[in-house]
């Protein structure tokens, strides 16, 4: 039929069936979009990024905190077959350097708050300010020309790159194609019960695959409504959740949100009677938020997923929150999972080995790093890098840590990032970062370090250190001083000796 918008457009698909429903209500401002709206910002901001050369496999970045326009981007590079770039703002300016000298991209979109940033990484630059309605960007958007006939793509063709904290000291760009989108929304639409009716308030970072895809991409797929914070605040969250005008009956956040919510004083008195399906993930949700919730007579949907798995990759029902205790769940409907040992071969139930993942929804690899894709494969299964156990009804645990990475707040912080920073103070003869228990964010980091002999060296030296250096979740919270770093014989840092050591357990929190 002609006018029919092509299969993989989303919100040009919404704007033919329901061009008045709310697709987005952006809380920062009171700014309304309906689908029909959404769908002609998106149209105008391709036409615009059609003129300036933009086309199929070109990358854009983006640099800003949560908005309307991360969406707007996202469908306008699908338009034109181009490839979106969020870039996390908590990353210092050589981070994100990294990143934009690995991906080049031809444009940064920055939000004004970002403006100091944005011009040392670029020269081709358009800001956007909600506040100011002749905005370089909203200019952009005014311009007539005329938008081009949508590039046709496949589910295999790139969407986006999600720069991930590197395990060799640099991010890796994980690819993520429509195709990777498009199944995370079907395996998470249908357990979370996602329609056209369904009202999301979106608290996560939309740089983040939690911000975009747990529930916010599914959502829009559904032709449903997200309410989107600028940034979270707990008592605010509570007071949307509670205004019936709003009628929010999704919510997703990692375990830290939760929390706060929780310790609120408004929790006990919230209205939290139209919450259909909340959800958690990126750390393990501690006992007390789940029966904390649960008391309220909402129960906690669990899961567990990467960036690389788009990122549902088993879900825990809410049913089963407390009965099974510790499980990240199921595998979703077209994914699958094995638990092999180091051989490859499958272990028997209740055997620990490495949890390996398959399905549409994976990642077909690393940008620019052909080494690491083929290093995280075998026959098709991706190398998760965790350690995990089956139980006899088939639920996954994750019991220990192939990576040594940690989860601080919802964010991964891999070591050997954090390690190469320290070295680069000259008192400095050895180091080593585990993550160690924290009530607020779940881990924090740690550092380990020797002294060269005769340099006088304090924590606060350290940490100062790397607050110029790192994003602010990656500096760790403590320093220990040691005469000597425990090795093996193939000269390995043993963290192990370090946690039982430092922590009390040999056995690192759960991923």
């Amino acid at each position: 039929m002609p006018g029919v918008p092509p299969y993989y457009d989303w919100i040009a698909h919404h704007a033919y069936r329901r061009p008045r429903q709310i697709a987005i209500n952006d809380l920062q401002t009171n700014r309304t979009l309906t689908y029909s709206e959404l769908h002609r910002r998106t149209d105008r901001l391709t036409a615009w990024l059609a003129v300036q050369g933009i086309g199929k496999g070109d990358r854009v970045a983006l640099l800003a905190p949560n908005c309307p326009e991360y969406f707007e981007l996202q469908f306008a590079c699908g338009r034109l077959g181009a490839i979106m770039l969020p870039l996390n703002w908590r990353l210092t300016v050589p981070e994100l350097a990294y990143i934009l000298g690995d991906s080049t991209p031809k444009l940064l979109i920055h939000d004004r708050s970002f403006a100091q940033q944005a011009s040392a990484l670029s020269n081709s630059l358009l800001e956007i300010d909600p506040d100011n309605p002749s905005s370089a960007y909203e200019r952009a958007l005014a311009s007539d020309a005329p938008a081009p006939v949508p590039v046709a793509l496949t589910h295999d063709d790139i969407g986006m790159v999600m720069y991930t904290s590197g395990t060799t000291g640099h991010p890796k760009g994980a690819i993520i194609t429509h195709g990777m989108v498009f199944w995370n929304a079907v395996n998470l639409g249908i357990p979370a019960m996602i329609s056209p009716h369904t009202v999301q308030l979106v608290i996560l970072p939309l740089f983040h695959t939690g911000g975009l895809n747990c529930y916010a991409n599914p959502v829009l797929h559904a032709g449903g409504t997200i309410l989107i914070m600028r940034a979270f605040e707990p008592g605010q969250a509570l007071d949307y959740i509670s205004d019936p005008e709003l009628g929010i009956t999704h919510f997703f956040g990692v375990p830290a949100p939760y929390q706060f919510m929780m310790q609120h004083p408004k929790f006990p008195s919230a209205d939290l009677s139209r919450l259909q399906i909340s959800g958690v993930g990126g750390a393990p949700c501690a006992v007390a938020i789940l029966e904390g919730w649960q008391a309220r007579g909402v129960g906690l949907i669990q899961g567990w997923g990467m960036t690389e798995t788009s990122p549902a990759g088993t879900m825990l029902d809410a049913a089963d929150a407390i009965r099974k205790t510790g499980s990240a769940g199921k595998a979703m409907m077209h994914t699958a999972i094995r638990v092999v040992d180091e051989q490859g071969k499958d272990v028997p139930q209740g055997a620990i080995g490495e949890l390996l993942i398959k399905g549409p929804n994976i990642t077909p690899g690393y940008w620019n790093k052909p080494e690491a894709t083929a290093a995280a494969f075998t026959d098709g299964w991706l190398h998760t890098g965790d350690a995990a156990r089956l139980d006899e009804e088939g639920f996954v645990y994750i019991v220990d840590r192939w990576k040594d990475m940690y989860i601080s707040g919802g964010e991964n912080v891999y070591p050997a990032e954090v390690e190469n920073v320290l070295f680069q103070l000259p008192q400095v003869a050895d180091a080593a970062i585990i993550g160690v228990p924290d009530e607020r964010w779940g881990e924090v980091g740690m550092a380990i370090v020797v002294r060269k002999p005769d340099q006088p060296l304090e924590e606060g030296d350290v940490i100062r250190h790397c607050l110029g250096r790192l994003a602010k979740f990656k500096v760790p919270q403590s320093v220990a001083f040691v005469d000597v770093l425990p090795r093996n014989a193939t000269g390995k840092v043993l963290k192990r000796e370090l946690r039982t050591q430092f922590v009390g357990s040999d056995r690192p929190a759960i991923s």
